[in-house]
């Protein structure tokens, strides 16, 4: 819970450096849909999306192909799980221009097994690992400006944000969301409205 709610600031300071704090959001990996329901609670209009999760938190909210482009693709601690990393970014750039990724960048030279918590020994359903390289190479691959902390988190834009900014509003957000969530209204009750008549 405490890594969602951390990311909902994320999000927030990152559609804020795109200039959209209104833009919509697809959350790929979106597991339990505890994220896009904490974004829709803040009044960002997130969409869920995960073929191997059962959506329990953000029912009558999935993504389908008819919504078309959006602002901005989350997909927080999946990338170290994607066989083809390249294949995936691309499904996820053809649902937004921007994606903003979390995965923990392995060290050089790599650690061996047992001394990184990361490798996920204990259950195997880590299979690859990124360095900035990987991440640049995959940035040029796609036509994409790569923003980056340097350890997890990495933005992939279709135009170029200043850095040093960026990393300086995830932090302040990743602590007091409600900095950058100002100008939304929550969506509780009007997904409550919604909801209500399918139940």
């Amino acid at each position: 819970m405490a890594r969602n709610q951390s990311n909902v600031g994320l999000v927030l300071a990152t559609l804020s450096m795109l200039n959209n704090i209104k833009g919509t959001v697809v959350d790929c990996a979106g597991g339990y849909g505890i994220l896009v329901r904490l974004l829709r609670d803040r009044g960002v209009e997130a969409l869920w999306s995960d073929p191997y999760c059962k959506n329990i938190l953000a029912l009558g909210f999935e993504y389908s192909l008819e919504f078309g482009q959006v602002d901005l693709v989350t997909a927080f601690e999946a990338f170290e799980h994607f066989v083809d990393p390249l294949l995936e970014a691309k499904k996820m750039f053809s649902i937004a221009p921007n994606l903003l990724v979390s995965t923990s960048l392995i060290a050089t030279p790599a650690p061996p097994p047992g001394k990184w918590w990361y490798y996920g020994l204990d259950h195997g359903q880590h299979v690859g690992f990124f360095r900035l390289q990987t991440l640049q190479y995959i940035a040029n691959k796609f036509g994409k400006c790569l923003v980056t902390d340097g350890v997890a988190y990495h933005l992939f834009t279709d135009k170029p944000i200043n850095a040093m900014q960026w990393n300086l509003k995830t932090r302040i957000a990743r602590r007091v969301p409600c900095l950058f969530g100002r100008k939304l209204q929550s969506k509780i009750w009007a997904d409550f409205e919604k909801m209500s008549g399918k139940l």
